[in-house]
């Protein structure tokens, strides 16, 4: 896993498979936030709820807000927005690359 930090709360990644949960605890993370939909990667990409089991299995706060690449509408950042309010950071976020998240980050204000 190589995740970018973008604030003492928040750091982004590529996509992560539920192994990766592991590794995820030891940076120190306390919670997930998926912003990848499930099979745009196709059948090989891990669905959010075999990362959400691995993620709760490990005392991970996990959630999904997935947002369409190229499709970033204030709907997801509300939606994110939400989502982070009562999370116990620090926070992974995670898409394809860490670019959708990265930019929903900086939409989010929560710097």
């Amino acid at each position: 896993m190589n995740a970018m930090q973008l604030s003492e709360r928040f750091s982004a990644a590529g996509q992560i498979t539920p192994d990766d949960m592991k590794d995820v605890v030891e940076e120190g993370f306390k919670s997930v936030i998926n912003n990848r939909p499930d099979g745009e990667g196709g059948p090989d990409q891990p669905k959010s709820d075999d990362l959400a089991v691995a993620a709760e299995s490990l005392g991970l706060i996990y959630h999904y807000v997935p947002v369409i690449s190229g499709s970033l509408t204030q709907q997801n950042v509300i939606e994110f927005q939400q989502a982070c309010k009562d999370l116990e950071g620090p926070t992974l976020l995670f898409c394809r690359t860490g670019a959708r998240s990265t930019m929903l980050w900086n939409l989010s204000g929560l710097g």
